[in-house]
């Protein structure tokens, strides 16, 4: 199995997804409001119990190209939201996506250290040498994330998606290994100190 070891920050961890997570992971799926600005449509029950069961089927692939992985508060194994990498096809490049965390809980306010986590573990272990995220281009709020993620801006593709019955623009940001790893933390580093595998590309 291709497994992610448990990565821990300050205020929040992230680790694999279990069966127990079940429940949880299709509330997120199932939600008007939580799927409101991801890229896919809200599902049905039988959708997200399909969509969970290809999560964690992600871990016996190989190569590896997906992650989606749990988020949980510190000291404790209950999944409060997801983050997740897919690794591209061609280069040495990643795309962070799914970070969703559910209202009221403890680490909201922190998602960006969700994905320096897992940049960290993707700069480190996986050797990429470029990751990238986006957002909707009507998700203000999201901006202010990525910055603290260390990610910058990079360009708006237009109409990218089509949910909720429209055609929706996203805007885009990037960093590279080398300059990320210039403003990493000790947590990060310490990730990031873990012996690149490179055999994937």
């Amino acid at each position: 199995m291709n497994r992610v070891p448990d990565l821990h920050g300050e205020h929040l961890w992230l680790r694999e997804l279990h069966a127990h997570d079940h429940d949880t992971v299709a509330r997120i799926l199932t939600h008007r409001v939580l799927t409101r600005y991801l890229g896919i449509d809200q599902m049905n029950a039988g959708q997200a119990h399909d969509t969970f069961a290809q999560y964690l089927a992600q871990a016996h692939t190989h190569p590896r190209r997906k992650y989606t992985l749990a988020v949980c508060a510190p000291d404790d194994d209950t999944i409060v939201g997801t983050m997740g990498l897919l690794v591209e096809d061609y280069g040495r490049n990643a795309m962070l996506t799914s970070l969703v965390l559910l209202p009221g809980t403890p680490v909201r306010g922190h998602g960006h250290e969700a994905g320096r986590l897992l940049m960290a573990y993707g700069f480190g272990h996986l050797g990429l040498h470029r990751i990238w995220a986006g957002h909707r281009s009507d998700h203000h709020h999201m901006a202010s994330v990525m910055y603290a993620a260390g990610l910058r801006p990079e360009a708006t593709l237009r109409q990218l998606f089509h949910t909720q019955g429209c055609w929706h623009d996203v805007t885009t940001y990037a960093t590279v290994a080398p300059e990320w790893k210039r403003q990493a933390g000790t947590t990060e580093l310490a990730i990031l100190d873990g012996a690149p595998r490179l055999d994937r590309v």
